[in-house]
């Protein structure tokens, strides 16, 4: 949900619900990235509620650009984890190997 001004379209705060500090500090680090971004924080108004409020100078369109950013980030990660793990079970260990063959 976006909170904003009919005047300012620039500042928005978006509550964002059933997320944590996990979400809301990669989509501040996302968004302080942006050159179009002059400020963004966020705060979690109590640690019961699930609900993450993102303040800052971002419109929607900077807000959704980001959320993309990062989903490519995650992608990314996700890619190159899955490829270290399957090289590090590619390789055979010390164990298996039979090292009095010739």
């Amino acid at each position: 949900m976006e909170h904003g001004s009919l005047t300012d379209s620039s500042a928005s705060t978006f509550a964002i619900m059933e997320e944590d500090h996990t979400f809301a500090n990669s989509a501040r680090f996302v968004l302080n990235q942006d050159p179009r971004v002059a400020f963004c924080g966020y705060s979690i108004p109590h640690p019961a509620d699930r609900k993450v409020n993102i303040r800052g100078d971002p419109a929607k369109d900077v807000m959704k650009d980001a959320l993309q950013d990062l989903v490519v980030m995650c992608q990314h990660v996700r890619e190159t984890f899955d490829k270290a793990v399957a090289n590090h079970k590619s390789k055979k260990s010390a164990e298996e190997m039979d090292v009095d063959q010739k």
